[in-house]
C-alpha cells in the first residue's frame, strides 16, 4: 500500500527520533548505512522531509538531520502525504474511477473499514508515540546486524 519512498522516509524519521535531538545531528550517509537504504534516494527523501518541516537540518561541519520537539509531534500520515500524497488511500481498491458508499465496487465494503482503520492509526500516532512503542515492544526499523 505504501511506496518504497514512504517506507524509507518513515524509517528514517523513526531512526532520527531515536538517535537525534537539537544537539546531536546525523548525516544522510550514516542514516542510509544504518537503515540499509540507497544513499542517493534517501538523501532526496530527507531533503523533501526537511523542506516540508517534518525533520530539521543544519548545514556545516556540525550539521546534519535531527528531530526537534515539533517534528516529533508529526504523524506517520504527515510523512505519507509529504512523500506519496493521499491518492493510494483515496483510490478504489479495484481501480474504478469512482468508488464510495453510494457507488461501491465489489470490494468496497471489505476494504473500506481496513482503509479507515489504518488511516486513523496513521493520523493519530505521533512519531513520539511510535518511538515509545519501538522501545517497549522491541520492534525494529532495520535488520542491520541481524544474522539472517
Amino acid at each position: 500500500m505504501l511506496s518504497n519512498a514512504s517506507k524509507y522516509a518513515i524509517r528514517a524519521i523513526l531512526y532520527l527520533a531515536i538517535h537525534t535531538d537539537e544537539t546531536h545531528k546525523i548525516g544522510g550517509i550514516k542514516i542510509a548505512e544504518e537503515l540499509q537504504t540507497p544513499p542517493p534516494f534517501l538523501a532526496k527523501l530527507l531533503r523533501q522531509l526537511a523542506t516540508n518541516r517534518l525533520i530539521s537540518s543544519t548545514k556545516g561541519p556540525n550539521g546534519g538531520f535531527f528531530l526537534d520537539k515539533a517534528n516529533r509531534e508529526k504523524s506517520i500520515w504527515d510523512v505519507i502525504v509529504c512523500i506519496d500524497g493521499t491518492y493510494k488511500f483515496d483510490a478504489c481498491f479495484m481501480g474504478l474511477a469512482e468508488c464510495n458508499d453510494d457507488n461501491p465496487c465489489p470490494a468496497h465494503y471489505i476494504v473500506s473499514p481496513f482503509k479507515k482503520k489504518i488511516l486513523g492509526d496513521f493520523r493519530d500516532k505521533t512519531i513520539t508515540m511510535l518511538v515509545k512503542e519501538i522501545k517497549t515492544k522491541g520492534t525494529v526499523i532495520s535488520l542491520k546486524g541481524f544474522d539472517l
